[in-house]
């Protein structure tokens, strides 16, 4: 599925049926030793399929480490992006010399539970909200889309990005039912300079989908 919202040019892989006998890599085995089984059964499923897209890559299949904020620290020279959900785990990457960074994130197509919209949320998107008339859980794919843009701002800067950082604005392209599809626009409400001297970030562009029970979105940073 994630592969439908990523450009040429980046490898993923996903994983929603848990082999009962994949087991973590040796080397990232200390990083969730203490975990409870939930807990490492996302760790373990994600970077599995960190592991298959870095084979896609042409990248040896390496352990991935744990840095700050509990991001994963990629090869040298590869970019990319972790999720995972109740049911979902999944894994986006690319060469660094091409894309400059990656944000994906899952979530199950349901509502968010009550009292979350509000600390997630600025005014303007939830008029939106309130105002399509949707079928589909569009409050829980803005916190969907919120967490890819978190995913793509945090290895540029090492900075926090609230909630409240970012206004996210959709356009619905598809929509039957419980799926559809569509882009976003994720305008960054503070100054977006970057560690790496690069172009500062004013906004990402990404895409979003739902189907089978999952919402995803996928920002791609050239």
């Amino acid at each position: 599925m994630i592969e439908n919202i990523l450009p040429a040019g980046v490898a993923s892989a996903e994983l929603l049926e848990y082999p009962e006998d994949l087991k973590a890599h040796p080397a990232e085995e200390h990083l969730i030793a203490k975990a409870v089984e939930k807990r490492r059964r996302d760790f373990i499923g994600a970077r599995y399929c960190a592991r298959l897209a870095l084979a896609e890559l042409g990248e040896p299949q390496v352990a991935i480490g744990k840095g700050e904020r509990g991001a994963p620290v990629w090869p040298r020279g590869v970019v990319g992006s972790l999720t995972h959900c109740d049911g979902y785990r999944a894994a986006a990457l690319a060469h660094k010399m091409r894309f400059r960074s990656i944000g994906i994130d899952a979530e199950p197509h349901a509502a968010l539970p009550e009292g979350v919209l509000d600390s997630v949320s600025l005014p303007p998107e939830r008029e939106w909200l309130q105002s399509t008339g949707s079928a589909l859980h569009l409050d829980r794919l803005l916190f969907c889309a919120k967490e890819a843009t978190f995913k793509a701002w945090w290895p540029l800067t090492t900075r926090w990005l609230g909630f409240e950082e970012a206004h996210i604005t959709f356009e619905i392209q598809d929509s039957s039912g419980t799926s559809g599809r569509g882009t976003f626009h994720s305008k960054l409400l503070v100054p977006g300079q970057t560690n790496d001297g690069g172009v500062p970030l004013l906004s990402f562009d990404g895409r979003w989908l739902i189907t089978d029970g999952f919402i995803l979105t996928a920002i791609v940073l050239d």
